[in-house]
């Protein structure tokens, strides 16, 4: 039986949670997750987890954030004073904002925590420092 290889074309379906057993993503009712193994279209982990799979094949894996998205960066987590926000905006914690940086570039960042007139915001990646499971089935290979 052939078993997917790096520059194969394949297709997953996969369901992902945390280790408490919350769902995050799946493709349940969905078309299955394409991607072009070991192309750098997954996170580590995931794709290394496919390979050597065959179709039909079932799995569930655990990944730890460096085989995942990384871990969470501290530098990317800033205190503020309330005042430096827009006035009357409404700020709540897990808000989503986007930041604009000398260069032009927008990054978005996450409320973490709001302190009296305190309020910090967390630039990693949501999934950053996480550690992932993923229940995987290889559905084909091209």
């Amino acid at each position: 039986m052939r078993k997917a290889e790096k520059g194969d074309q394949v297709q997953v379906h996969y369901t992902g949670t945390f280790p408490e057993g919350e769902v995050f993503d799946s493709s349940a009712g969905k078309e299955p997750l394409r991607f072009e193994l070991g192309g750098g279209q997954m996170i580590p982990g995931f794709d290394a987890a496919v390979h050597g799979m065959a179709v039909g094949e079932k799995k569930t894996i655990t990944l730890p954030p460096e085989e995942a998205y990384g871990p969470s960066n501290p530098e990317l987590v800033a205190v503020y004073e309330k005042s430096l926000f827009p006035e009357g905006m409404e700020l709540e914690e897990g808000m989503l904002l986007e930041s604009r940086m000398e260069d032009g570039t927008v990054i978005p960042i996450r409320i973490a925590a709001i302190d009296g007139e305190n309020v910090t915001v967390d630039a990693n990646f949501p999934m950053a420092g996480k550690t992932l499971v993923f229940n995987l089935e290889l559905v084909s290979i091209s």
